[in-house]
């Protein structure tokens, strides 16, 4: 879990506005906890925007205005139905937890099409593997703009290529660089658990979006 701290706050229109110290690395769509600001801005929330200007409110249309004169850096954004409150500085903490569930250790099970004992070593490496495999395709598709729910796929593409990729990680257990483990004399079948196939279900990559 990421933590940053809270410099300052505003809240305008049903929207509250925390400034952060430091970059982060949080997307639109994250689940964020905010603790230690004060019983208004605290709670667990959903980031609407990443304002990187001062926030005037909002539009008949309830488009997010900003003023474009002043540049105010990493910035969270998101909704609460609160009193307005000037700007002022703040101290606090944000967290940020991305945990990607799209697809479970059953599924994997199901589409490999075998079953693994609970407890044991393989079903270890497997929820590893289903765990490793969800943050890797949630955080490929959105280094390429896509905006995702962390518990729902966003599609049916999506979650099958996602079983693939996580698969993949478990088949490649003990196994060396780009083969899969083997005790055949003829040798190893090489192996990519990033294949274009997982690729092109994933929509990855593609140039991000601004």
């Amino acid at each position: 879990m990421a933590t940053y701290t809270v410099t300052n706050k505003y809240l305008i229109d049903n929207f509250a506005v925390l400034q952060l110290l430091t970059p982060s690395e949080i997307a639109v769509g994250s689940s964020i906890t905010v603790a230690g600001v004060d019983a208004t801005f605290n709670g667990t929330y959903t980031v609407r925007a990443l304002p990187q200007y001062l926030f005037l409110g909002i539009d008949t249309q309830g488009d997010l205005l900003y003023d474009y004169q002043v540049p105010i850096a990493d910035q969270v954004l998101y909704a609460k139905t609160a009193d307005g409150v000037q700007r002022t500085a703040a101290t606090g903490t944000v967290a940020n937890d991305p945990v990607c569930m799209w697809v479970t250790a059953a599924q994997v099970m199901t589409y490999l099409g075998i079953t693994i004992a609970n407890p044991s070593d393989d079903y270890t490496l497997l929820t590893q593997s289903v765990s490793a495999g969800n943050q890797f395709c949630y955080r490929r598709r959105q280094e390429s703009g896509y905006i995702d729910s962390l518990t729902t796929s966003p599609g049916g593409d999506a979650t099958l290529g996602t079983l693939m990729y996580c698969a993949a990680l478990w088949r490649s257990r003990g196994s060396i660089e780009a083969t899969y483990a083997t005790f055949d004399g003829m040798g190893s079948a090489p192996q990519q658990s990033l294949t274009p196939i997982v690729k092109q279900l994933l929509g990855i990559p593609r140039p991000a979006v601004a």
